[in-house]
């Protein structure tokens, strides 16, 4: 079993490693690769923000840039789910192999090139559920136009939980040089899991759009619904396994 002790972060510490939910994180250490992915991601929300062409000279020109606000933090709530899986990933392995540094890299291309159709279906998905009361800096004229918005934002969606998924596969490849326990090993597996699943939704919503009747009820958006039931189902299998795992071999679990 082996050593832990106590971390100043909250986390335990296990052969020098801090641990948290019996995994010990190899990447505590900032490297090049997981830094230019960061200020990537930076400068994609710079491409999100409101009025980022011009500044408000006139209180209504204040107000229609603020209504924008709603669609912003949505695109913001999505681009921090591929973020934060790609922190995790960093935290959890710290590989920077050429593989992670091409997938990496990979990663930033797809979500620059991603930016944009997810602002575009933000914006008029919050102005659908507001009656138009939000007004949007996009439209939609047709269901023709509604599917293929669908359509190319599911293409983003799916090559960017394709790009999470190939580091972790990676990552998998390498579990014996890097030493992966069982708990290690489940948590990997696990998170394939849930991005095989998100792509999966995706693609779904893919299909709809390129082939599904056009009417309000084959609209592509409704597939990502499944999200809502499907991980989370996904996450409570998963934590039963990893808790009965964490019995088993008594390895430090962060208490957070």
């Amino acid at each position: 079993m082996p050593q832990a002790d106590s971390d100043s972060s909250g986390e335990t510490r296990s052969a020098g490693w801090p641990v948290k939910n019996g995994f010990r994180l190899r990447g505590t250490e900032m490297t090049r690769t997981e830094t230019f992915t960061d200020a990537a991601f930076a400068f994609s929300l710079t491409l999100l923000v409101i009025s980022i062409d011009s500044i408000p000279s006139s209180y209504p020109e204040l107000t229609a840039a603020m209504q924008g606000v709603p669609a912003f933090g949505l695109a913001c709530a999505i681009l921090f789910i591929f973020w934060h899986g790609h922190w995790n990933w960093s935290r959890r392995y710290g590989l920077e192999d050429f593989p992670s540094m091409a997938l990496s890299f990979l990663l930033v291309f797809v979500m620059l090139c991603y930016v944009y159709p997810m602002k575009y279906m933000t914006s008029v998905f919050v102005a659908w559920v507001s009656d138009e009361r939000l007004s949007a800096e996009a439209s939609i004229r047709s269901f023709d136009e509604l599917f293929g918005m669908f359509t190319i934002y599911s293409v983003g969606f799916v090559a960017l939980c394709l790009n999470v998924l190939a580091l972790y596969w990676h990552a998998w490849r390498r579990r014996d040089a890097l030493g992966l326990n069982d708990i290690e090993r489940h948590t990997t597996r696990s998170e394939m899991t849930s991005w095989t699943l998100m792509a999966t939704v995706g693609g779904i919503a893919i299909l709809m759009g390129l082939f599904a009747p056009r009417n309000a009820i084959t609209v592509p958006g409704w597939a990502y619904s499944l999200l809502a039931v499907l991980m989370p189902l996904h996450g409570v299998f998963s934590d039963r396994k990893r808790r009965r795992l964490l019995e088993r071999e008594d390895t430090p679990e962060n208490p957070a």
